[in-house]
């Protein structure tokens, strides 16, 4: 039986701003730093005993994933590049805005989450769930997760079986560890 706790990494100075990643790092605010050790404590107040620590590569993960580390007894971490973010393209480290005015009426008719798939050079989206389902499919046992936005919605969708507009629905609080287990999906709400 396959059991994850998906943590997304802690607020960063570009979340805070409304700047979208994508591949780009910006450092973990003071908030963010605070959410990835509430994240730790839950893990170790649950008794989380997991066989695998897998996180994205980049350095907003990394960071979260070594203060979660740091509240709980988890095997050492795995970095693995299939959960980083969605590449957006030319669009990574740019705002709403910045895109609109750069691309204009590139996002025209676009839903609040489907316009991340219309960079011109970015990823798609069957080329993100393909990537992320290949590592799900490989694990084993207990789990934990520390990933972002876009893919958190693409591990639980592609976990419940949801549509591309229903998967990329789902909230992505930084406060919340969603327990997957037994074709459930749970929030556990954290600090």
């Amino acid at each position: 039986m396959t059991e994850i706790y998906l943590i997304r990494h802690g607020e960063t100075e570009w979340n805070a701003a409304g700047r979208f990643q994508g591949r780009l790092d910006s450092p973990l605010t003071d908030k963010g730093f605070a959410q990835a050790m509430a994240c730790g404590r839950a893990i170790a107040h649950i008794g989380v005993r997991p066989d695998r620590f897998l996180s994205s590569p980049l350095g907003r993960t990394r960071e979260t994933a070594y203060a979660i580390a740091a509240g709980a007894e988890l095997p050492s971490v795995e970095f693995d590049a299939r959960l980083a973010e969605v590449s957006l393209g030319s669009w990574d480290g740019l705002t709403m805005v910045d895109i609109d005015h750069q691309w204009p009426g590139l996002l025209d008719g676009s839903t609040p989450f489907d316009w991340f798939f219309r960079s011109p050079d970015g990823e798609i989206f069957e080329a993100a769930r393909a990537r992320t389902k290949s590592l799900l499919d490989e694990i084993e046992g207990i789990a934990v997760i520390v990933s972002h936005g876009l893919i958190g919605r693409i591990i639980r969708g592609i976990y419940a079986n949801l549509s591309m507009a229903e998967a990329l629905a789902l909230p992505v609080p930084q406060n919340v560890i969603w327990h997957l287990r037994d074709q459930r999906i749970d929030a556990i709400h954290v600090g």
